[in-house]
């Protein structure tokens, strides 16, 4: 049955009480058609409960806009959703990345993820091509989608909106990885599901790594806000040592946006429930909504919590990974890296939910402790000890 304002309805009385399921819910194609966002295909999703998300075909299907009932969930930074014929990969030393940088979800890889690094290109076989040089975060987030189908889809009386679409990041002499990204969301529901397999449609071996920046905003980010996680260790801090306590903002309660605020960038170890689930928050107890992430440990052994607090661009990242904030080359000598042979893929599964109301909060909170507690200070120590990713390399 679908849940809507209160009732539950079958797929005939949904079709009883109006002309179209879109007077309740679905999922749109449209071209935004101004400024650098120009000519984007964009994919709007309702599913009726007030939870509203659009998918940028055109920028690796990854997930912009995201409100709950007029509340915005995720970020708009200033870059705005730049057209990815503006974006400009080897700009500003590596870092142009920034330039395209903006909502509630950003793909960083396939085959790099992090800070910029040059590493060898010998698996390429190409004698005049000895490194292959990274900007940060990689390729994969301006490059357009194939779609390959949207709609709805019912089972007798669930109704699901989906869309799909291919992403190919590929060269000659390089890489050809393929990103199959499958997104969901039942009807009558506030969750969206993300499937994403990432295939090896070459025949050289390639390196592959993926991030997800899922990046939340004002107002469920606000002063006061909780950063929920099952925190075993917190192994790295990008302001570790000095600075620790400059900003005077710790990795568990948010303060309002800041002037002249450097990013803080936290590695935690976090643990996993019995079925392998890792999920992590940030709520606004004020409020009465928070919005969760739910991965899976066995696909994003390592996450990383982003913070940047700088008025004007007020962000909490939430960031699963598939290998340590070392970056490229060290998960190279560490043999961590996921190579892949022609065929080969790896998939990642992971749950978006808004959290509606206290008891909603309080549920995800007690699931997450269940997992494991939180460290009691605000500035835990660092232990610098990244776990052997094991099973690669």
């Amino acid at each position: 049955m679908v849940q809507l304002n209160g009732r539950a309805y079958s797929r005939r009385e949904i079709a009883e009480h109006a002309g179209a399921l879109s007077q309740f819910a679905g999922v749109r194609l449209m071209t935004l058609g101004d400024g650098v966002e120009r000519g984007i295909r964009m994919l709007e999703f309702r599913t009726g409960t007030g939870l509203r998300f659009t998918a940028l075909v055109d920028r690796a299907m990854d997930i912009a806009d995201c409100e709950f009932r007029g509340v915005p969930i995720g970020w708009n930074s200033p870059a705005g959703f730049r057209h990815p014929g503006l974006h400009e990969y080897e700009g500003e030393g590596g870092l142009a990345w920034a330039r395209s940088f903006s909502g509630l979800m950003v793909t960083c890889g396939l085959d790099h993820i992090l800070f910029m690094n040059e590493v060898s290109a010998q698996t390429y076989i190409y004698s005049p091509k000895k490194t292959v040089s990274h900007s940060l975060h990689g390729r994969v987030g301006t490059i357009p989608a194939r779609l390959t189908g949207y709609g709805e889809r019912w089972e007798d009386d669930r109704c699901f909106l989906w869309a799909e679409g291919v992403v190919q990041q590929s060269a000659v002499f390089g890489e050809d990885l393929h990103l199959i990204r499958r997104i969901e969301a039942e009807v009558g529901t506030n969750e969206i599901r993300l499937t994403d397999r990432v295939v090896n449609h070459g025949f050289y071996k390639t390196p592959h790594m993926l991030c997800y920046h899922i990046n939340v905003g004002h107002p469920v980010l606000d002063a006061g806000s909780r950063y929920l996680a099952p925190i075993r260790d917190v192994v790295w801090a990008a302001h570790a040592g000095a600075d620790y306590r400059s900003q005077d903002t710790g990795y568990r309660t948010l303060p309002a946006p800041k002037l002249d605020f450097h990013e803080q960038v936290w590695q935690h170890e976090l643990g996993a429930d019995a079925n392998g689930e890792v999920p992590v928050a940030l709520v606004n107890d004020r409020l009465g909504v928070g919005f969760e992430v739910t991965t899976r440990k066995d696909q994003f052994p390592c996450q990383f919590e982003w913070q940047n607090l700088q008025a004007g661009q007020y962000a909490l990242g939430i960031e699963p990974s598939t290998h340590h904030v070392l970056g490229n080359q060290a998960a190279r000598d560490r043999g961590e890296m996921i190579w892949l042979q022609h065929g080969e893929e790896r998939r990642y599964d992971s749950t978006f939910r808004i959290l509606d109301g206290a008891a909603a909060i309080a549920a995800s909170e007690a699931r997450i402790r269940a997992i494991s507690g939180q460290p009691d200070d605000d500035y835990p120590e660092p232990s610098n000890n990244h776990i052997k990713i094991e099973g690669r390399g």
